[in-house]
């Protein structure tokens, strides 16, 4: 009788550590997810705003702005890897309304918001 109640005094407090560690593992996933999803839409931006400025006039064709293209989609490409992750807490079709929205926003500076 005692060896159970040992066991069960055992187990409570393992169980009690284990849902403790289980809120802290989570809190900081979707911590994590969230600042992904933010991290993905402003690339997103910034290669569209890159990608722009390439088909300018004045830089069409410059190597440089071409390898910063290429390195950009490159990054944007590596951190689509990890939307499952930032998928947990973020809508991934949200995430392109709002990369449009940025854009909208750029393009449109003193639009006022209805």
């Amino acid at each position: 009788m005692i060896i159970l109640s040992i066991c069960l005094g055992v187990s409570i407090i393992l169980n009690i550590f284990l849902t403790w560690y289980l809120i802290k593992v989570l809190s900081k996933l979707l911590y994590t997810s969230d600042n992904l999803g933010d991290l993905y839409v402003t690339l997103r931006t910034f290669e569209e705003f890159t990608v722009s400025l390439y088909q300018m006039e004045m830089f069409y064709g410059e190597p440089v702005v071409k390898e910063l293209v290429s390195k950009t989609s490159f990054v944007r490409e590596e951190i689509q890897k990890f939307e499952e992750i930032y998928g947990l807490t973020t809508d991934v079709e949200s995430l392109e309304e709002d990369i449009v929205n940025e854009r909208e926003k750029e393009i449109y500076p003193f639009q006022e918001e209805a």
